[in-house]
């Protein structure tokens, strides 16, 4: 089975188009913690990730990040799109953040196949589309949500049977915000006894009450 059949979207694919997509692409394998892309360089093809995850993140020049969402297997990156479609480069900064394999679309075979495979164009607008609604969500978040519900929603998501293995930065990182204040709403947490905190890990003690601010409306 071709790589191609993993993406729902691409089952549709003109022949001659199917053809040309598995002649000139390439399957890639790439270790964790590689950062594939960055600011100030153009795209040289679109990666379509059949295994593991790359985090897309944005760096401000005093050098808070925010992560801006994931690239998981059967999804290609709104950012590398954009910039492949606008001829632009990048603004933002891909981290593999566990190992990855992916195929590799070279620009010039995207170039041919969004201009003349109607497939090939619908795939790639469908994709780009979801993640622009995701994009968002997440300004949505870091604009109006109160961060203590942000906070609490995120060590849920990360957990894993209780405990969450990250640093304060880290976490800051992943909310868009400074160190200094995800650490005070830990301590607000730890005083009221919902969490326990280790270096680089935190123990949910109370998940009832976390996930009861994590399900506050605003």
């Amino acid at each position: 089975m071709s790589w191609i059949d993993l993406f729902t979207g691409l089952a549709d694919l003109e022949g001659n188009a199917r053809d040309l997509l598995e002649a000139r692409s390439q399957v890639l394998r790439v270790p964790e913690g590689v950062t594939v892309f960055g600011p100030g360089r153009e795209p040289d093809s679109l990666l379509l990730l059949l295994e593991g995850i790359v985090r897309v993140q944005k760096i401000s020049e005093t050098g808070r990040e925010i992560v801006l969402y994931r690239v998981k297997a059967g999804e290609s990156c709104v950012l590398t799109t954009a910039c492949l479609l606008g001829q632009e480069e990048y603004a933002a900064e891909g981290v593999t953040e566990t190992a990855v394999e992916a195929a590799a679309i070279p620009r010039p075979v995207f170039d041919e196949l969004i201009a003349r495979s109607d497939a090939f164009r619908r795939f790639v607008f469908d994709n780009y589309s979801r993640r622009i609604t995701d994009l968002f969500l997440v300004i949505e978040e870091v604009a109006f949500r109160r961060m203590d519900i942000r906070l609490a929603q995120r060590l849920l998501d990360l957990a894993q049977d209780g405990t969450v293995k990250a640093t304060h930065q880290k976490l800051a990182a992943e909310l868009g915000t400074a160190r200094e204040v995800v650490s005070r709403q830990l301590a607000e947490f730890h005083r009221r006894g919902w969490i326990e905190q280790a270096r680089g890990t935190i123990e949910i003690t109370d998940r009832a009450a976390i996930a009861g601010i994590a399900a506050t409306a605003a």
